[in-house]
């Protein structure tokens, strides 16, 4: 018997949507799986410890854990007019920021690194002290005035104005004026010690998933909605919709130029290691 994969991925709709029919036994010979669900920045942190097979995890990660898992070219979250928001409980000009006590999901967040790379402009004068919590507890702590500031992701964009909150700027709206390209957001990596045809029937079991999941959305319904907590079934279809696109089957050429570019720049900056030219060689294969 064949050891099972241990997988790592989000609650959220998109990774349940994505992930169901695999995990769930529904492909004939696709290689079995032992799913953890966690938040991404409990998934970061696995992924520097190295003990998993398969994660879902943060663009930004990325750079630090290269020696240990290739780059997936599929299963992950890419897009466009789906990045990051800061959100306020008043209006204000992003240079209000200065000095700011600012609660972000995680520091290896690819949601922090673009908006690392955003402050870096618009707040000359530089943001003060950055908070980590759970990403459903930001918008309550920005509403209470526990910070000044929230950096928010996934269903949140939909959901803020239920809180009385304000959108000072979208990361990647922001992102695509700058480059014209996606946004990069979570990536999908296996252990390089798997071997290469491993990999290989990874990425065939991810993309047949995906495709499941398009024809037969119904089938995963009672999975994703049962991790998805208190969120409304309408904003759990806008989650999918927008963050479940032609990128999540497959990242082509555009995307990796997108991931280069954020991985680029953000090294440029200090925020990240650089990423040696070869670092995806094995995507292009897989």
């Amino acid at each position: 018997m064949t050891t099972p994969l241990a997988l790592a991925y989000s609650p959220c709709p998109n990774d349940t949507f994505v992930f169901h029919a695999w995990t769930h036994g529904l492909l004939p010979g696709a290689p079995g799986t032992e799913v953890t669900l966690a938040d991404i920045d409990r998934t970061n942190h696995l992924a520097q410890d190295g003990g998993l097979d398969l994660l879902k995890v943060s663009y930004g990660v990325l750079p630090h854990i290269l020696d240990d898992y290739a780059l997936l070219p599929c299963g992950g979250a890419l897009g466009r007019g789906c990045g990051p928001l800061v959100l306020v409980r008043e209006p204000r000009q992003p240079t209000a920021l200065a000095g700011a006590r600012i609660a972000v999901p995680s520091t290896t967040s690819t949601a922090y690194l673009l908006f690392r790379l955003w402050a870096d402009t618009a707040v000359p004068d530089g943001v003060g002290e950055i908070v980590v919590l759970p990403f459903h507890e930001i918008m309550p702590a920005v509403r209470d005035g526990e910070v000044d500031a929230g950096l928010v992701i996934h269903e949140a964009r939909f959901t803020y104005g239920d809180y009385g909150l304000h959108c000072l700027a979208d990361m990647g709206e922001e992102w695509e004026k700058e480059t014209s390209l996606p946004i990069p957001l979570g990536a999908i990596v296996g252990r390089r010690s798997l071997g290469e045809e491993v990999l290989k029937d990874v990425t065939r079991a991810i993309r047949a998933s995906v495709q499941a999941a398009w024809l037969c959305p119904q089938a995963s319904r009672a999975y994703v909605l049962e991790h998805a907590q208190e969120m409304e079934t309408s904003v759990v279809d806008q989650h999918i919709g927008l963050y479940v696109n032609s990128f999540t089957a497959d990242l082509g050429d555009e995307g990796l130029h997108a991931v280069r570019t954020l991985l680029e720049r953000s090294a440029d900056r200090g925020l990240v290691p650089p990423v040696p030219p070869e670092a995806f060689r094995a995507t292009s294969r897989l």
